[in-house]
């Protein structure tokens, strides 16, 4: 494997829709609005998509420093704890993105007002602060709480927001889909890796709740983001070409079937399929929202 593959598998592409999916939704509801931005956008995916690479890449080290990747894992080959990487390397790749995002997000903070700048410095903060720092949220049990809030109602309020220098309550409630969808991501994640996070130390939601709480929350999460169009349409009035994302239900539902019988390495398929409900979903509704 070359240099160049390993720093892509690295950066985990796989993982970049919980990213992307947020500003596309946020985006699709200001052309709505009337009021799409298109380099406002353009930067946001950007410095989304570039902050998800960093709390990847920092994953990397602390995840290693902390024992957490073991060769029992049951997921990807992670390149630092393999030593396809080191150590070093990765810290410094950490650094090098971080200041990349920081230095485009200014063109955000000019264009909007100073409040993205705060946005953006807590968004770099808390990618550090999921699995480094005293205080790792991904070992304390609130790694979910922190996809939910930041690929949630961060990434879809801000990007709306650097478009239409407002927030309205349709964006808040279109913020619940992927905040919801990516939770399940990582819960799936979470759940595989019971056994093994547990041995390591990592306190993950799923070890403190225990597998079968945590597939009632998959659940629970999966169904609040179907409630999100139907909402759009019964309440704020949008089309029903809003409720395209009912086609992916079959999906949903099997994977919520799937998730709770199966364990271990046959998650993988199940953690696959959640990213592609993300996907399938975000794009039915960007599509729908923008129809109406």
């Amino acid at each position: 494997m070359s240099t160049l593959q390993l720093w892509l598998q690295a950066a985990r592409p796989k993982t970049l829709p919980a990213s992307i999916i947020p500003v596309v939704l946020a985006s699709a509801l200001a052309a709505a609005d009337g009021a799409f931005v298109a380099d406002r956008a353009a930067v946001a995916l950007v410095c989304a998509m570039l902050i998800q690479i960093a709390t990847n890449f920092i994953n990397e080290v602390y995840d290693f420093r902390r024992g957490a990747d073991t060769a029992e894992r049951l997921g990807p080959t992670r390149a630092v704890a393999s030593g396809l990487i080191g150590e070093r390397a990765m810290v410094v790749a950490s650094a090098v993105v971080i200041a990349i995002t920081f230095f485009i997000g200014l063109y955000l903070v000019a264009a909007t007002g100073w409040e993205i700048l705060l946005v953006g410095i807590a968004s770099l903060f808390f990618a550090w602060a999921y699995t480094g720092g005293p205080f790792p949220l991904a070992y304390r049990g609130l790694g979910d709480v922190f996809v939910f809030v930041f690929f949630g109602l961060v990434a879809v309020c801000g990007t709306y927001y650097v478009q239409t220098l407002t927030i309205t309550p349709q964006v808040v409630w279109l913020s619940l889909v992927p905040g919801a969808l990516s939770a399940n991501i990582l819960g799936v994640n979470n759940i595989r890796d019971i056994s093994t996070d547990a041995a390591a130390g990592k306190r993950t939601l799923a070890v403190r709740i225990g597998k079968a709480p945590a597939v009632l929350l998959y659940r629970a999460l999966t169904a609040s983001a179907y409630l999100v169009p139907v909402l759009f349409v019964a309440v704020f009035a949008y089309s029903l070409w809003a409720l395209l994302p009912l086609l992916s239900l079959p999906l949903a539902l099997k994977l919520s079937r799937s998730v709770a019988v199966q364990s271990g390495a046959e998650l993988n398929a199940v953690l696959a399929g959640t990213a592609g409900l993300l996907v399938v979903f975000g794009v039915l509704l960007s599509v729908g929202l923008f129809l109406s």
